[in-house]
């Protein structure tokens, strides 16, 4: 496996660090986490996080816990939790024996609110959702104090135990941190940090049915796993006020520091969990696995490998102000992994029938051919070669400009790897006018040698034996949206690609495709990288994913939509 790359010294992030370590602010130590919710399937987003988290423990000798942050039980499951721990593992990570959960927190969790109350900064407050909204003011106006702000210490500590022995409806009750309702920032208005949900959590079940708030169990779980660095992006910067204010009375010692970093926006994709979930449950995709989708699961059935993605995070660097990244720039670093580590292979994938009329009938050679052009120590395969083949049909044109290199009436070819043919006739179909055989000669003394004339034979197409091929259904993926930014729309479903799935399903591979590992990766020559489909594919016939084509096809469309 290649090893996973860690951040360059020019991340801001590893440039704090630097100096935390220099002015030995943590005692020395770098411990970071990963700490998402296991409510969905991990994406791009989170590779981003996954990589810097784990990088920047690796590049500073520290490390780097795996905590699922489960403070809310609707939504969250041991399947996303299962899915969380095998993608973070296949891009290449490893936490150790330092897997968490902050359920596992929940007692602890509920001392430190309790502890708050007996300190005068929390209370339980009566106020429904609504009217706590409705107080909290806005920009230009101060908040106003809940009526119940200034309940006794000890009618708060009853009322709280009350609130965890389940004596209260859902939504009556909540626990606040007693801050500043005319703070500027409004996160510090007096925000809830407990509330009542009776949800049966994935894993203590009815246990509890209160349920901290992430503000407050987040910036606690860091400070009792030693977390020092704890690294999450823009969106949560109004509430480092709030983190630093919970860990400041409550934490003595070893507090962690909360840092910002710009999230990952990519075109063509949207990555909030929110619009996934929509997409999934709406049937616009085939699941959180569907190759479309930006979620690790899908990159890896689509045939994204973890060192394109690790490589990807790298190229992309650790921002402080949010940009939006081409699409382009992921598949780039996709084809450059591939095109170094991917045999060769051919298939066609719009057959059209080519029999050569000066071929013996029932003859069969072998050509031995590489399976990577630049690496001779991946081998080759034995390539079976016979009277009639199959090309692909755009390799043919019945009328063709004196600029096209392939077949044609009065054009010859090479077929990669072997001989030269030359069209000699054609037969079509009589209903539709489709050509649907080609008839063609080839030159005998052209095998591994140029014509012995002197001709030049420019072109050069890809084929399969007809009677060796192996049947494959093939599934051409493109970009699941067809505008560059479909997050900012409110309707963004209504700019789906509609061109972002093609089955064909009369497709031929050679004949060593036969038996492709499921998750293994091919270039077929002149058409793309291509992966075999992971959960479809079957011994009879595989089934193979369009990772990318051999080069951007939405760079012109890119490049007019500028203009």
């Amino acid at each position: 496996m290649t090893e996973p790359t860690t951040p360059t010294a020019s991340d801001f992030v590893a440039q704090i660090i630097e100096n935390d370590l220099r002015t030995n602010k943590h005692e020395g130590r770098v411990a970071t986490r990963f700490p998402p919710e296991p409510n969905g399937y991990l994406h791009m987003g989170h590779a981003k996080s996954i990589c810097l988290n784990f990088g920047l423990a690796k590049k500073f000798q520290g490390s780097c816990n795996l905590r699922l942050d489960d403070t809310d039980p609707v939504g969250e499951s041991m399947e996303y939790v299962e899915s969380i721990i095998r993608d973070v593992r296949w891009l290449g990570f490893d936490w150790g024996d330092r897997l968490f959960y902050s359920s596992d927190y929940f007692e602890k969790l509920y001392s430190f609110a309790t502890e708050l109350i007996k300190q005068g900064n929390a209370y339980v407050c009566d106020l429904n959702a609504d009217e706590v909204r409705e107080r909290r003011g806005s920009f230009s106006e101060p908040g106003r104090e809940s009526p119940y702000r200034n309940r006794s210490v000890e009618e708060n500590l009853d009322l709280f135990s009350r609130m965890r022995a389940g004596e209260f409806a859902d939504g009556t009750h909540t626990l606040r941190a007693k801050i500043d309702m005319a703070s500027p920032n409004l996160v510090m208005r007096d925000p809830v940090i407990y509330r009542i949900k009776r949800e049966l959590h994935y894993r203590t079940a009815d246990k509890w049915v209160i349920y901290p708030m992430y503000d407050f169990a987040h910036c606690l779980s860091d400070a009792l796993e030693g977390i020092t660095h704890s690294i999450c992006t823009l969106e949560f910067e109004n509430n480092r006020p709030l983190y630093d204010w919970i860990v400041e009375r409550l934490i003595a010692r070893n507090r962690p520091q909360q840092t910002e970093f710009a999230r990952l926006n990519l075109s063509y994709t949207v990555l909030s969990k929110r619009k996934l979930i929509q997409l999934v449950k709406e049937g616009h995709v085939r699941g959180w696995d569907d190759p479309r989708m930006p979620t690790l699961a899908g990159m890896r059935r689509r045939g994204f490998s973890p060192a394109a993605i690790r490589n990807f995070c790298s190229e992309i660097g650790v921002a402080k102000n949010d940009n939006l990244i081409d699409l382009s720039l992921l598949e780039h670093c996709v084809r450059e992994d591939l095109n170094d580590s991917a045999p060769r292979a051919m298939a066609v994938l719009r057959p059209l029938r080519v029999v050569i009329d000066n071929y013996p009938e029932g003859q069969v050679e072998e050509f031995d051919c590489a399976n990577h052009p630049q690496k001779p120590e991946m081998g080759s395969r034995a390539l079976p070669f016979s009277r009639v083949l199959y090309i692909e049909r755009d390799d043919f044109m019945e009328n063709p400009s004196s600029k096209y290199h392939r077949l044609g009436p009065g054009k010859e070819v090479r077929l990669r790897n072997s001989y030269v043919i030359a069209f000699a006739s054609m037969v079509k179909d009589e209903a539709t006018g489709e050509v649907i055989e080609l008839h063609c000669t080839y030159d005998p003394e052209t095998r591994d040698a140029p014509p012995a004339d002197g001709r030049k034979v420019k072109g050069v197409i890809h084929w399969v034996s007809a009677e060796h091929c192996v049947p494959v259904e093939v599934r051409l993926y493109d970009r699941l949206f067809n505008i560059p930014e479909p997050a900012g729309e409110e309707d963004f479903t209504r700019h789906l690609n509609p061109e972002s799935l093609e089955v064909l399903s009369t497709c031929y591979a050679e004949a060593s495709l036969k038996n492709a590992a499921p998750g293994s990766r091919y270039q077929f020559e002149r058409l793309g990288y291509f992966c075999a489909d992971e959960k479809d594919s079957q011994a009879d016939k595989p089934v193979f994913n369009r990772i990318v084509a051999l080069r951007d096809s939405w760079a012109k469309v890119a490049a007019g939509a500028r203009a």
